[in-house]
């Protein structure tokens, strides 16, 4: 009894380890036998015994990253722009015929005027005038596909190689408008008339210049200035006409009576030049004759006959409305005289006396502080100087 009580305890132990010996991890230690002496039963006593499943479920926690997640700021990359090629039409473009330099011959093109070509050049005597003139055009009118002369005034037409032997007119034109504008500028507020500034170098302006000449100690002349000469160039540096250096300026108030400019400059000493007026000295034969120094001696203002006196040696019945040819008349050399008259031209037309205009003969006077007749030398207060050989042009 004790024995097989013992057995079956073994044999419930081995059934508890069952499932550990079906896993291969402990042998079995429990066979049927029989009691000892005895033969086996054919029956076995097998006890199963059942692990209930583990109802512990093992819980593996999620792995979480604490890592921040990377982030990447987005990438722009900038669209690519290609510029629009631009393909320039193709022009058919003439050659030029065969000219004498073709470096100052241009092709008129659709849409051309004079004035248009003349503003590729940086040249200032280039302008539509001068190329008209230049390409003797009677008309500023000109032709898609004509050829034009551009270096103008070089003395040659660079079309054909032919010699031009006259200046450009045009060209001319605007060196002369230069010089009147200074000229205007140097003479200002000296009483003389302002230059019309039109671009004509005619005996007005040429006298204008034989004045500046004269005042510049240049040689004196009333012939044209050349552009770029050494004598426009000092015409240009001057900002003010300077006083004539000529023995006149050793008196207090003087007169120079110029033959070759016919023109009269008026000062107080070498400091100041008061006024500057054009005259008409005598004609050929009737010459105003030299003076240095010489004073006035006489004043007459005909204050009987409007200030207009009529010559005893010269009379004339019809010079003005006043049947006179001397208005107020200042004697220097027997019957020579500074006086007014209604006629000065730019050459020597009197009989021997120098013409100022009424307004300047009158601005001479204010000036001299006369008004009453006199024949005194120190009242008047006044020398001549009279030089120069007019030089028929």
């Amino acid at each position: 009894m004790t024995a097989v009580t013992t057995r079956r305890a073994s044999c419930l132990l081995s059934g508890l380890l069952a499932p550990l010996v079906v896993a291969g991890l402990v042998g079995s230690g429990c066979t049927t036998s029989t009691a000892e002496g005895q033969a086996p039963s054919s029956t076995a006593l097998v006890t199963v015994v059942t692990t209930p499943p583990s109802t512990t479920a093992t819980t593996v926690p999620p792995t979480t990253s604490t890592t921040p997640p990377t982030t990447v700021p987005p990438t722009t990359v900038p669209p690519t722009t290609v510029p629009p090629t631009t393909i320039p039409p193709t022009t058919t473009t003439e050659p030029l015929p065969d000219v004498y330099d073709p470096t100052c011959v241009v092709r008129v093109a659709e849409g051309d005027s004079l004035d248009l070509i003349a503003n590729r050049f940086d040249d200032e005597t280039v302008s539509g005038a001068s190329i008209q003139v230049e390409n003797a055009l009677p008309e500023p009118i000109i032709t898609p596909g004509q050829v034009l002369d551009v270096c103008v005034d070089n003395g040659v037409n660079d079309l054909t190689g032919a010699p031009i032997l006259e200046r450009n007119a045009a060209v001319r034109s605007m060196e002369v408008v230069r010089q009147q504008e200074h000229l205007n500028t140097l003479f200002a507020g000296l009483g003389i008339r302002e230059l019309l500034v039109d671009g004509i170098s005619g005996p007005v302006t040429r006298q204008r210049l034989c004045a500046a000449r004269l005042a510049l100690g240049l040689p004196v002349s009333t012939e044209d200035m050349e552009a770029g000469s050494p004598e426009e160039q000092a015409l240009f540096a001057a900002t003010t006409l300077p006083v004539p250096f000529t023995s006149a300026i050793l008196s207090p108030r003087w007169v120079l009576i110029d033959r070759t400019c016919q023109i009269m400059f008026v000062g107080e000493g070498a400091e100041r030049l008061v006024f500057v007026f054009p005259t008409s000295t005598g004609e050929a034969g009737y010459e105003t004759r030299d003076q240095d120094l010489k004073p006035v001696v006489r004043f007459n203002p005909a204050l009987d006959n409007g200030g207009w006196h009529n010559s005893t040696t010269f009379p004339v019945a019809e010079d003005n409305p006043l049947n006179g040819n001397m208005y107020k008349p200042l004697y220097f050399d027997g019957g020579q005289a500074i006086h007014g008259a209604n006629n000065v031209p730019t050459s020597p037309q009197s009989k021997g006396c120098a013409r100022l205009r009424v307004e300047h003969q009158d601005a001479l006077l204010f000036w001299l502080g006369l008004g009453e007749p006199t024949t005194s030398a120190r009242t008047i207060n006044l020398t001549v100087n009279v030089q120069g050989t007019w030089v028929p042009r």
